[in-house]
């Protein structure tokens, strides 16, 4: 159903519409990300994977309800690597939301006036600058010296690359300036020129080992090597553009601390420029990408930010990217080949994929052999067969898709794709479900097979240990299946009784291949340590539908102990009809900002499902969850719920959220008995009604920002 409404102008779906195609997405999304940042072997074009953003972005643009952080990949990176010491990054390495056409620059341009209220003859400056394509790095100096280098990794921990960046000529040891601060954490990209990365392939065939897909994937490797000696002996290089972590800095505009960089001994991009307008962007894109060819190293866009840093703090952040920040992609690369098979996968959710075999072929310098094909109305609306010569898209250098088929080339006898209605995996019915409330059918296809299907338990089990769930050493991928494999764990509380079954085994662990007594010894500490967790990963790690890190992390702020979070979900659930949802306890989940219908109601089906019930209680046994840390506790309104209604004037509805959010508040969308304070401007209505009502505190938006210390 929902492959269908992607045919659809999203302005003329309706909501409930718009709520299925969003959660589908969502869903698919975030299995990308896991195919890309986790497993290093995308499924999917660049530029399906971006198609797949734009669609979101659009829903979200046109039903603002939506915005519940998942869009556009929840995470950040990917996992930080056992093999390397891990740094936690005081300052978060975000990613950057993505625009494709001049409709999107001009947008983003207008968004930022909006919410800052900026007339349009006020004036507003941004830097423009190439995107390179390479490895997010940190560097971190104290007193001008380099003390620490770290990788992104999930955007809040990384990797420990200290030795290895000392060795990249372009990385200078020591800072030089008056004005180089005591603390200052330098962040930039390391990437390979094209010259260079042509020279290692040949040096790497001389010597019989393998060769590098592209030059970015052989920065990576090249600066995430155990021996820095290795290091040494690539040819990387560092463009700095950014910063996070300081004690002070020497300029108040993105510009002028590029050009402190620059004066201090940092490689900095010279095509960065200034531009005071949208088409000022467009023309400055348009002349980088013209040089792309030329440059010598690759870009995948242009990156463009607010210049000023006080426009940028007033902006902050939405989910995983700043507000004030966009990355202008190019246009993505396409080549043929032909589908030599369909394989169904079958996720943790039940959900059957189908993916593309490829004949090998070489897309913007990466050989590409597996393609989604997202679900079977998507096969059946392309109409792709097996044999047929297809078109594939990437963009961005990252995750194939098939575009389209070369219908001149079908042969006579390819037959159209009939979707299994059984699973590849455990043989149950396979089904598309029907919401009783909609009418709408589903658009993916689900094994009833439930916890019968090793497929599904097995990728749950994934879920479970992953890095923004339970994040346990020792326990990977290949660990889970390996102990799945052999009946020792086939439940997450099968995880945390390991180590005595272990114990009491004839067969033990240490004594199998693969392992040893230190590994081991240090999996049952690494498990040992992670039976005290966060709520928002536990809530995470529970797999239930809809509800990725950033909602976890809603909720857990929201109802601060697992316990109230069940209860209320449990209750939420008792009001659940096909013709009202009407409880107190489900209009409290529904207001939260970022939780609509859809997550609300998968949420209220994970707790009232007898099954859940028996492994939570059983998981609970075993750990405990503790409150989420709140960004901000010394605030007047943190852990406070906060309502905003009517027309503010000192500044925009979204900034005033953003504002609550980042002094620890939470802000709700209706008013219930649980709402703390109640912020009313002019033509407020039914919502300030509600809260006389119920003898919540209301104030005005000057009281607000009195409250908020940002008065003036």
């Amino acid at each position: 159903m929902a492959t269908e409404l992607r045919t659809v102008e999203v302005a003329v779906l309706t909501s409930r519409e718009a709520k299925r195609e969003h959660a589908a997405l969502g869903e698919e999304i975030a299995a990308h990300d896991v195919r890309y940042y986790n497993e290093d072997a995308p499924s999917i074009s660049d530029a399906a994977y971006d198609a797949l953003r734009q669609r979101y972005e659009a829903l979200e643009a046109r039903f603002p309800a939506l915005r519940d952080g998942e869009s556009l990949s929840t995470k950040v990176g990917a996992k930080p690597s056992e093999r390397f010491p891990k740094v936690r990054h005081k300052v978060p390495m975000l990613s950057l939301a993505n625009g494709f056409s001049d409709d999107d620059i001009t947008e983003f341009v207008a968004r930022i006036r909006r919410f800052l209220d900026l007339p349009i003859d006020r004036a507003l400056t941004f830097t423009a600058e190439p995107k390179i394509d390479g490895l997010s790095c940190s560097l971190r100096y104290e007193a001008g010296c380099l003390v620490k280098a770290a990788t992104r990794g999930d955007g809040e921990e990384g990797e420990d690359v200290t030795a290895n960046a000392l060795t990249v000529a372009g990385i200078p040891h020591t800072l030089v300036g008056d004005d180089v601060p005591d603390v200052i954490e330098v962040r930039g990209e390391i990437y390979m020129r094209h010259a260079d990365f042509t020279a290692l392939n040949v040096r790497q065939q001389e010597a019989g080992k393998p060769v590098f897909a592209n030059p970015r994937n052989a920065a990576a490797g090249s600066l995430r090597q155990l021996d820095a000696k290795v290091t040494a002996a690539r040819p990387l290089a560092f463009f700095a553009y950014g910063w996070g972590d300081y004690s002070a800095l020497p300029e108040q505009t993105q510009s002028g601390v590029i050009a402190a960089f620059r004066r201090w001994g940092l490689p900095v991009n010279p095509l960065m420029e200034c531009c005071h307008s949208a088409e000022d962007l467009l023309v400055h894109y348009r002349a980088i990408e013209a040089q792309r060819a030329d440059l010598g190293y690759d870009i995948d866009g242009v990156v463009y930010k607010v210049d000023s840093l006080a426009l940028q703090r007033r902006l902050g952040f939405v989910s995983r990217s700043p507000r004030w920040a966009l990355a202008h992609k190019f246009p993505a690369e396409r080549a043929t080949t032909s589908v030599l098979a369909i394989d169904i996968q079958v996720g943790r959710t039940g959900t059957l994929t189908p993916v593309a075999k490829l004949k090998p072929v070489t897309v913007g310098g990466v050989v590409v052999s597996n393609a989604t094909l997202h679900n079977e109305d998507e096969i059946a609306r392309k109409d792709v067969r097996v044999g047929d010569t297809v078109v594939i898209q990437r963009a961005g250098d990252v995750i194939p898709q098939v575009t389209g088929v070369v219908l001149e080339r079908r042969s006579a006898e390819a037959q159209a794709y009939v979707f299994p209605t059984v699973c590849p995996v455990c043989g149950a019915h396979a089904v598309r479900e029907i919401n009783p409330r909609t009418g709408r059918q589903d658009v993916a296809r689900r094994c009833t097979g439930g916890l019968t299907c090793e497929a599904q338990a097995v990728e749950r089990l994934k879920h479970f240990v992953s890095r923004n769930a339970f994040d346990i050493d020792g326990l990977g991928e290949k660990q889970i299946e390996l102990f799945f494999a052999e009946g020792l764990v086939r439940r997450p509380q099968d995880i945390f009784t390991l180590a005595v079954r272990d114990a009491q085994s004839a067969s033990k662990l240490k004594f199998r291949e693969g392992f040893g007594e230190t590994s081991v010894r240090n999996l049952f500490a690494s498990i040992e340590t992670r039976r005290q967790v966060a709520l928002n990963r536990f809530i995470f790690a529970l797999g239930i539908r809809h509800v990725g890190d950033t909602t976890a992390k809603l909720l857990a702020r929201h109802y601060g102990s697992f316990d109230a979070f069940r209860a209320g979900a449990l209750t939420a659930g008792q009001g659940i009809s096909a013709e009202a949802l009407n409880n107190e306890a489900w209009a409290e989940l529904t207001a939260i900002d970022g939780i609509g219908e859809v997550v609300a109601d998968a949420i209220v089906q994970f707790f009232v499902e007898p099954h859940n019930a028996e492994t939570l209680d059983a998981l609970l046994a075993e750990v405990t969850p503790f409150a989420m840390e709140v960004a901000v506790s010394d605030s007047p309104v943190a852990g406070k719920t906060v309502v905003f209604t009517g027309s503010l004037e000192r500044m925009s509805r979204d900034e005033a959220k953003a504002m609550a959010e980042r002094l620890g508040a939470k802000v709700a969308g209706s008013v219930s008995a649980k709402t703390d304070l109640v912020v009313a401007g002019p033509k407020a209505g039914s919502k300030l009604e509600r809260a006389k009502e119920l003898g919540i505190e209301t104030i005005d938006e000057e009281a607000w920002l009195v409250l908020a210390g940002a008065s003036s």
